[in-house]
């Protein structure tokens, strides 16, 4: 089964992460995947709005400790990866189409970072959005350091960011990062697909020069940070307190760092 799909109903896509027995991590193949969606939906003039999905009681639990495993002792793969998630924000943050988030439940690390990057969020009040990169000994270098910032202003975000606190749904509400809440997960998808026909339904060129416009101050902080942020992730993709906090976390037991 692929860890994508990708179906149309008229103009609206629906893009749906499929791994819902790793709670939807992000291993290299739903990356891949993920990145080919959005670059068939770029090219695609007949999808005008699209709705991000997810199978299972997670959104996305972020990144996928095995791979954090491999590539610590990859520098050649440290470095495609990053090319990929630089590949991944910049082709989300100038996807024409706006993007409306089902988010049924938690969204954490890089999963949080992409439902960050869409155009709305339609969550259920038992979710929750995390970033907790400083927890398992990597900076949040993929996307969290400009989406973070942008959705819940600097000193929030450092709050969070910095800790990896969650931040759950019913505040981001209150806060403006999520736009809409609705009071069961089985009720985020319904909800999000009724208002991107709303938008698939207005004049096209206006809700795509509007996002375009919109985005074109989060481009220019990417343009920014994001090569910045992702060589400092790839330092510590290197280091003895990733595989430390990976076991940690794994023995259920305080982590012991060196800074190494």
């Amino acid at each position: 089964m692929s860890a994508v799909t990708l179906e149309r109903a008229g103009a609206v896509a629906e893009l749906t992460l499929c791994r819902p027995e790793a709670m939807n991590a992000f291993d290299g193949a739903m990356h891949a995947a993920f990145v080919d969606a959005l670059d068939e939906l770029r090219d695609d003039r007949d999808t005008r709005a699209v709705v991000l999905a997810a199978q299972g009681r997670f959104f996305s639990a972020g990144g996928d400790f095995e791979l954090m495993r491999a590539l610590h002792d990859d520098a050649e793969e440290r470095a495609r990866v990053a090319d990929e998630a630089r590949h991944l924000i910049r082709a989300l943050l100038a996807l024409r189409q706006p993007v409306v988030v089902a988010l049924q439940g938690p969204a954490i690390g890089l999963g949080a970072t992409i439902v960050l990057a869409c155009d709305a969020i339609v969550a259920a009040r038992s979710a929750a959005l995390a970033d907790p990169h400083v927890n398992i000994g990597l900076v949040a270098g993929d996307g969290g350091c400009v989406v973070w910032p942008a959705a819940l202003g600097v000193a929030l975000a450092k709050r969070h960011l910095l800790t990896g606190d969650p931040l759950p749904a019913e505040r981001a509400y209150q806060l403006g990062l999520v736009s809409d809440l609705v009071d069961e997960p089985a009720g985020a998808l319904p909800a999000a697909r009724a208002l991107a026909e709303r938008m698939a339904a207005l004049p096209p060129l206006a809700v795509q020069g509007t996002k375009a416009s919109l985005n074109r101050a989060l481009a220019a902080r990417a343009d920014e940070v994001l090569d910045f942020s992702l060589e400092q992730e790839v330092v510590t993709m290197a280091s003895a307190d990733l595989l430390e906090a990976i076991a940690a976390f794994t023995e259920r037991r305080p982590g012991r760092y060196q800074g190494a």
